[in-house]
């Protein structure tokens, strides 16, 4: 019987890596393409949206590429957790910013996007002692 149940928990565990890369490329797609992009690229809608926060086009192109590195760092072993940490900050800033200037208008969006980043971060948090690790060798 514990051999079952040890086979069945390996599979639950394979199944819920695979769900948690799956989560996390489908973030990374999300935070390049459907977040980034449009500010890197100046779209009028982001444009129009950092001109009503009174940030410009230089907080636009900012959170843009910081969007950009998060969506990469998701994708890279050693930074997933890092990543998903600055990503959840960011969206913590854009709900402020959604209450704040915008009314609340979309403020559920960045507080639906931190859930998944912070079980991201909490279950890649191991990566993060190979990081400083690296970090440190670098020093």
């Amino acid at each position: 019987m514990s051999v079952t149940t040890g086979t069945v928990s390996a599979r639950g565990r394979r199944a819920a890596r695979i769900a948690l890369r799956t989560v996390q490329t489908v973030l990374a797609l999300f935070y390049a393409f459907a977040s980034a992009l449009p500010k890197l690229i100046a779209h009028p809608s982001a444009v129009e949206s950092f001109d009503g926060i009174g940030w410009g086009s230089a907080g636009m192109y900012a959170i843009g590429l910081l969007e950009l590195a998060g969506a990469v760092g998701l994708l890279i072993p050693v930074l997933q957790s890092v990543a998903a940490a600055g990503l959840g900050a960011l969206m913590a800033g854009a709900f402020v910013v959604q209450l704040t200037v915008f009314d609340g208008q979309y403020a559920a969006t960045p507080l639906v996007l931190i859930v998944p980043l912070a079980v991201i971060a909490w279950a890649r948090r191991e990566h993060n002692v190979t990081l400083l690790r690296l970090l440190r060798r670098q020093g």
